[in-house]
């Protein structure tokens, strides 16, 4: 399904009123539309579509709801104005690529998954505006860099046996829980959490009385989302199951997180970006060093 796109002019859309004073003889519609036509043709562009990244790579446990969740995110994005491409190759992470995404999706994604290199690239796309959308396994990656650990908002620690639980909207207005039922009841499996970012902005909070297992106490967040170095990250721990990649309340929960994350849609800005790339090997000359004898 080709996303709708809306047309614009330097002034003004096309399809906005023209109001022309005339001061000739009366104009026929097609000798108007003549006139007309051939500079609507050429003012006018579609506005460039909102691309983004979906990141599925797993250095660890990879879970089976990975495939139809990309499945589902495509059709999400079809319904919605979005263009949606998926990866798990890491080549990706560097500024000519990311720079065509309004957000980038770690789909439960495990381990270490980026080269220093693939990382400062991430790093200078969130400082150039871009989002970034964390689902469910995205908390658990890249424990040895802190500054991920920031970005997603925290590590996963542990989790209880799959379950029925108590979810509990704790933000109504934000784009990913405008739509959900004050108190949400559904399976998943539950994550507890570690090093908590002291920023961040709780959408979703669980109620641990609900389940067992659960270790982060009454206020114990599922979902939230915050500002990170210039850009903008979201992140929700559900959507273990395949099943949630059927669920029309989770998936529009997830769209409202990836909306957030987007922004306008332009992009990054890389004017923005200070993180500097380390040098290539190629900058270096090696020198073969001899040890003289005693």
């Amino acid at each position: 399904m080709v996303p709708s796109r809306e047309y614009y002019c330097a002034r003004r859309k096309v399809n906005a009123p023209v109001s022309l004073t005339l001061r000739t003889r009366p104009m026929t519609f097609p000798r108007l539309a003549a006139l007309l036509l051939p500079a609507a043709l050429f003012a006018c562009k579609p506005a460039a579509p909102t691309r983004v990244l979906v990141f599925s790579k797993t250095a660890g446990y990879r879970h089976e709801s990975i495939e139809p969740a990309k499945a589902a995110l495509k059709a999400l994005g079809a319904s919605n104005a979005l263009v949606v491409d998926t990866t798990e190759n890491s080549v990706y992470f560097q500024d000519d690529s990311l720079k065509h995404y309004a957000a980038v999706i770690f789909l439960s994604t495990t381990g270490n998954l980026l080269t220093r290199r693939e990382e400062i690239a991430l790093q200078r796309y969130i400082e150039a505006g871009g989002g970034y959308v964390g689902i469910h396994a995205a908390a658990d990656a890249e424990y040895d860099w802190k500054w991920y650990g920031h970005l997603v908002g925290a590590y996963f620690k542990s989790h209880p046996a799959q379950q029925n639980a108590t979810l509990t909207v704790a933000t109504s207005t934000h784009e990913s829980t405008a739509h959900l039922p004050r108190e949400w009841k559904r399976f998943d499996e539950w994550y507890n959490f570690d090093q908590f970012a002291p920023d961040l902005q709780t959408t979703l909070t669980i109620d641990e009385q609900s389940y067992t297992g659960g270790e982060n106490g009454t206020t114990h967040p599922m979902s939230w989302h915050h500002a990170v170095d210039g850009g903008r990250a979201w992140y929700t721990a559900l959507g273990h199951t395949a099943e949630s990649y059927t669920d029309s309340l989770f998936l529009k929960h997830v769209l409202g997180g990836i909306q957030y994350a987007a922004g306008n849609g332009r992009g990054p800005d890389y004017a923005r970006a200070r993180s500097e790339y380390p040098p290539n090997d190629s900058a270096f000359t090696r020198v073969a060093l001899t040890m003289g004898t005693l």
